[in-house]
């Protein structure tokens, strides 16, 4: 497999294209959403048997062009959030610290900090997940969004599931904590980390759990309203976290018994939030200069039993869930939308990791990357234009028990056995899955032809598996992969 050998090092050696010319005096705006525990079948444009109808982010991926191989920086929330910011990859970090403390350091560029030097108005609503410096919730909360580019910042420090529940405007909390709430569960059918379920904990009284959804979409709104009444020639760059299908799964009333179980009815409330951006940028006479993108944060909490009950396929025929080293862990729908430049209904089967956003971003605009900019991504501008484009170089990722998982062109290496998360069990540790007596101590997928991953090569391949954990020794000890 010579080829492969030749490609590693092209990889490894690919360089980034800066500074190049725009195709017009000013970028365009930049809308970047992420909902947070979907899956890659959620969608009715990646998946025809889904049984959720999810009409708007269809559009949008009508419009617009639809990667098959796109992945998260890692298969739980908080990971693959650092690398979307940062261009870089969370195994280079400790990111268990973010109850406490910033997740970013403060010499760490990330996508707001870079888009504000090209002259970005900067905006996040929604959850961060990425730490801050806490020193009591009636204290400043440095470390957070305005601390690392943006200009402004309207969210939550967590998930909707994960205490203290409180808003924060900027760096401060708007009202902290004042009261408790007490643990829920929804019961059967779904298991104890499904449904209505939020843990107990410290909560304002001016947040309800139920109306987060409502209260980040109008925030959204507001800012993209405030932006185009400026009538400025100022960009906008408007970072829209949405902690949401993630549990507790609330649908208000005019979405209960949308489809035949919660979690659908919770996707089709996300959907109509999402529109009602999307007709914001429209009625604002932003949307044809504006660039969408759309993804997960990562897989869903789906299990066997529910695709049973309910019919539905949340992995969309992949392997595994949220928290795994399989597929179904970081295979993440992404939908890019940029009129007059990309494609109209394109697919691309190109791999692209959520780093990868920071440099394509920085090529657009004009942003010349450092030595210390976004370690590990590689831009796909060429590819969005529907041009011919090298193949990325190597993807690292984590799974929640911190199976290291290598991507290098159709191969996938994962370094243990088992699923490395939620798949293998839930609770303070996740279950390691105890090796079979006779069976291969790692797993290997040639899963540009099986991305179901069913049959594992680590036997009859051992030249591939060589060759891929070499590379992944040079990928995790070195400082960077572009």
């Amino acid at each position: 497999m010579t080829w492969l050998h030749d490609q590693r090092w092209r990889c490894l050696g690919l360089a980034i294209v800066v500074g190049s010319i725009l195709t017009a005096a000013t970028p365009p705006h930049v809308v970047v959403i992420l909902v947070d525990d979907m899956g890659y079948g959620d969608l009715g444009s990646y998946n025809a048997d889904s049984r959720i109808p999810t009409p708007q982010l269809d559009r949008l991926a009508a419009d617009g062009m639809r990667f098959t191989d796109a992945h998260a920086a890692g298969a739980l929330c908080h990971p693959s959030r650092y690398g979307l910011m940062t261009g870089q990859l969370p195994f280079r970090i400790d990111y268990s610290k973010w109850p406490r403390e910033r997740l970013i350091d403060e010499d760490r560029s990330t996508l707001a900090s870079m888009l504000r030097t090209q002259g970005y108005r900067t905006a996040m609503v929604g959850k961060w997940h990425l730490g801050f410096d806490e020193d009591g919730y009636d204290q400043p909360l440095p470390g957070g969004p305005v601390d690392v580019g943006f200009d402004s910042f309207f969210g939550i420090r967590a998930s909707t599931d994960i205490p203290p529940y409180f808003y924060i405007r900027d760096d401060r909390a708007i009202l902290p904590p004042d009261s408790e709430i007490g643990a829920n569960q929804s019961g059967p059918p779904w298991n104890r980390i499904q449904g209505a379920f939020w843990r107990e904990g410290g909560i304002s009284s001016d947040l309800d759990l139920e109306a987060v959804l409502p209260r980040f979409t109008d925030e959204a709104v507001a800012i993209i309203e405030s932006h185009a009444g400026k009538r400025t020639n100022d960009p906008l760059f408007l970072y829209l976290a949405y902690p949401a299908p993630h549990t507790p799964w609330l649908p208000t009333s005019e979405f209960q018994g949308a489809t035949n179980n919660l979690y659908g009815d919770f996707m089709v409330m996300v959907d109509h939030m999402i529109g009602r951006v999307f007709r914001a940028l429209e009625k604002s006479g932003m949307a044809d200069d504006t660039l969408v993108i759309f993804t997960s944060d990562n897989g869903p909490v789906w299990y066997a039993k529910d695709f049973a009950a309910f019919d539905h396929d949340s992995a969309g025929g992949l392997r595994g869930m949220k928290g795994d080293a399989y597929e179904g862990g970081h295979r993440m729908p992404f939908v890019v939308r940029w009129p007059g430049e990309v494609p109209v209904g394109s697919v691309s089967d190109r791999l692209i990791c959520f780093t990868d956003v920071f440099a394509t971003l920085a090529e657009l605009t004009g942003y010349e990357l450092s030595d210390h900019d976004a370690p590990d991504s590689f831009s796909f501008l060429p590819t969005l234009r529907g041009e011919a484009q090298a193949e990325r170089g190597p993807l690292l990722l984590l799974s929640a028990k911190r199976h290291q998982v290598l991507r290098v062109g159709g191969w996938k290496y994962i370094d243990d056995v088992g699923s490395g998360g939620f798949s293998d069990g839930f609770g303070d540790r996740y279950r390691a899955a105890e090796p079979l007596a006779g069976q291969p101590p790692a797993q290997l997928y040639h899963i540009a032809v099986d991305p179901a991953e069913t049959i594992n090569r680590w036997t009859d391949r051992p030249d591939i598996v060589r060759q891929l954990e070499t590379i992944l020794h040079e990928v995790s000890t070195g400082d960077r992969t572009r």
